[in-house]
């Protein structure tokens, strides 16, 4: 049976790690940080890549306690969603590395469990603009896997709203600098309640549109969560640059410049994009960890 991660281990060993040093002349308990909780479990993707259902769970309840400061999963979902509300869940289908089926049931409980009708829940990517679901969401849980972008450099949970734009195509100049923009428009602006970056086999490299090779594939048995989209992209995207400096050298450290993590803090103002501003809380396996 596997361990559960508790509450001691987690004050214990695993509490406050913050990324960056705090403003000068400010001390860190005057500086408003965001919140990003990393889940590890070294038992999370089994033989062949299958995912282990009840280990992640059990990683996404962690996970979410810790964000919320809450004292079970459920009181940390009911702080965020009511009943009576309709829920999206703007999930990712790239067929080589889509949002693990795991991680949207548990969502999907976990929303049902705090009052929410089943039949009020909507998973999709695709089809965001014409699904009736989300069109008329009064919140969104945004949940994805992690992994480099031939032109953003990664695509994480920024990128993951890029089907609600009226032109994808008109997103993609300039490294897609833009795509923050999406979290400002009508139909998502002020609903998202939680951001999910799935890190459990995270793709560290690619060489054109859509390609993916195992070779670049590895099983870090991980999870990012955050309740901003622009702080939990700002690690992940440490998390790739340490595997490429790893890998292929310190000169590929960066895929493509990802500009648009920046720009969604400084431009759009979705979210915190500097690590000097970031709470990491790291909960779980550390071997290997890499930030």
């Amino acid at each position: 049976m596997t361990k559960p991660i508790t509450r001691r281990d987690f004050i214990k060993g695993s509490a406050g790690v913050v990324i960056g040093s705090a403003v000068v002349g400010l001390s860190a308990q005057t500086v408003k940080k965001s919140r990003v909780v990393l889940v590890r479990h070294p038992d999370a993707v089994e033989a062949g890549s299958r995912f282990n259902a009840p280990v992640i769970e059990q990683m996404l309840d962690e996970a979410i306690v810790a964000l919320l400061d809450a004292k079970d999963p459920l009181e940390a979902f009911g702080s965020l969603i009511k009943p009576g509300e309709t829920v999206g869940i703007k999930s990712n289908v790239w067929s080589y590395l889509p949002t693990p089926a795991e991680v949207e049931q548990y969502l999907k409980r976990r929303v049902v469990e705090v009052g929410v009708e089943e039949s009020d829940i909507g998973i999709d990517d695709h089809n965001v603009k014409q699904n009736p679901i989300f069109q008329k969401a009064t919140s969104l849980i945004n949940v994805r896997p992690i992994r480099t972008h031939y032109l953003a450099g990664m695509s994480g949970c920024i990128k993951n709203y890029i089907m609600f734009a009226s032109s994808q195509p008109a997103l993609h100049p300039n490294s897609c600098a833009d795509l923050g923009s999406n979290f400002n428009l009508p139909q998502v602006k002020g609903k998202t309640r939680l951001n999910i970056l799935c890190c459990l086999t995270p793709q560290f490299h690619g060489r054109g549109p859509h390609h993916f090779s195992r070779r670049y594939v590895w099983n870090y048995n991980g999870i990012l969560m955050s309740q901003d989209p622009v702080s939990v992209d700002t690690i992940g995207l440490e998390l790739i640059k340490a595997k490429r400096r790893q890998v292929l050298g310190k000169a590929k450290e960066l895929p493509p410049v990802p500009k648009h993590i920046k720009l969604a803090d400084t431009k759009h103002g979705i979210g915190v994009g500097d690590l000097n501003r970031i709470e990491l809380i790291k909960l779980g396996w550390h071997q290997d960890i890499l930030i």
